[in-house]
This record gives C-alpha cells, structure tokens and sequence, in this order.
C-alpha cells in the first residue's frame, strides 16, 4: 500500500545545551491509508512529540514528515493552517464542545470551515456515531461517552484524510471508552481515514490494525494484527 504518512529520521530537541531533551530519536515510519494505528509506550517516550509532528503542531527539529505527497517541512503558516484544516481532524482526551451549542451545531461550527454541504454532513456524521436522536442537546445533556462520539462526529464531519486522537478514551469508563475505539475502527475500515491513537489504554492495542511501541523516542516494536 502507498503511504500516505512517511517520516525519515524524525527527530525533536526542546531546550538547548545540558538541559536539552531529546523527545524523538531519528524515526521513521510509514502509514498508508485507512489504517488504524496505535502509538503506545511509557510517559515521556515521545508518542505525543510524534503525533504532534503529523499533525503539524510541532516541527522537527530534524528530518521530515511528508502527509499525502507533501512535505510538511516545505509549507509556510498559512500552508500549515490549511493542511491543519483539509487534511487532519483531531480528537483529544477532553472534549472540548462548546456548552452554548447544540451536538449538531458544535459539529457544524468546525464542518463549515471545509467547504460547502457542511449541515449535511455534520447531520450524517452524527448519525455515523448513533447520535441522530440528539442533535438538539447541549454537552451537559450528555454523558461523557456521547460527548466524545459528538467530538469525533465533529472530526469526521471534516472529512479529512488523517484522524489524530490523543487519549481518546482517557477521561471514559470502561464500557464508553469501548465504544469509543469501535468508532474510531469504524472511521478506518468504512470511510477510509488513517487513524492514529495516543493512548495508555491497553484495549487500544487490542484493536488497532498496528501498534507501534516507543521507547525513549524511538520506535522500538511494530506489530501488526
């Protein structure tokens, strides 16, 4: 399969001199389309550094990422505010909705910055996730489980190539967080976006199409399913 991700010798420095920290260690990686990745391994080993660096928060501070033909590395701010926005789609550990919107319309809000269709779409992604009977509900109408399914709604509404969570199920119990990562297989296997998880949870691996293990910034084990 083509990659649609490829990173050659990634690496990130914070800091400078003896308080340097090397937080990524010369990686690299390939991840073609539609595959579910999970990137796991202890506190501080880089999996979030990583994640990042796909999603152009961060920059190397050696070697490139390239995301659908494109290297990251080449794009100036206003390249790197469009590529944040056509080609990635981010779910984080906490939900981040807006209190004074509706589900429909905290999906919307971010659906309207990726073109045209956008209420037709976010009315279909929330469907995708089993939320078409709760549209008209605001976040604290909802469990913390739907919560979470309206943010990856809102991902999903973007439609984008490249769907990042960090810690998607960390703030879920057991039974949400479960169907939780079903949605995010489901966003891999039926609409075809490369999924990359973040997560301590165990089940992650479990589930994923590939888990790749990090170690003090390096890759360390890559297993497939």
């Amino acid at each position: 399969m083509t990659a649609l991700i490829d990173a050659r010798k990634v690496s990130r420095v914070y800091g400078e001199g003896a308080t340097a920290v090397l937080a990524l260690d010369g990686v690299d990686l390939e991840i073609p389309v539609g595959q579910f990745v999970a990137l796991v391994g202890p506190s501080g080993s880089g999996k979030t550094t990583l994640l990042n660096m796909i999603g152009a928060m961060d920059a190397p501070t050696g070697g490139r990422i390239s995301v659908d033909g494109v290297d990251l590395g080449s794009l100036d701010r206003d390249g790197l505010t469009a590529y944040r926005r056509d080609k990635v789609g981010f779910v984080f550990q906490f939900f981040n909705l807006v209190p004074t919107l509706t589900a429909l319309e905290n999906v919307e809000l971010i659906a309207r910055l990726t073109g045209d269709g956008a209420h037709v779409r976010s009315v279909e992604a929330l469907a995708a996730v089993g939320l078409d009977d709760r549209v008209d509900h605001f976040p604290s109408q909802l469990s913390g489980g739907q919560q979470q399914r309206v943010a990856i709604a809102r991902a999903l509404a973007k439609q984008t190539p490249v769907l990042l969570c960090d810690e998607p199920t960390g703030a879920l119990d057991r039974a949400n967080g479960a169907e939780v990562l079903d949605l995010l297989q489901r966003a891999a296997r039926d609409f075809g976006r490369t999924v990359i998880v973040v997560s301590h949870d165990p089940a992650v691996e479990d589930v994923a199409d590939r888990a790749l293990h990090l170690v003090d910034g390096q890759i360390v084990d890559d297993r497939r399913s």
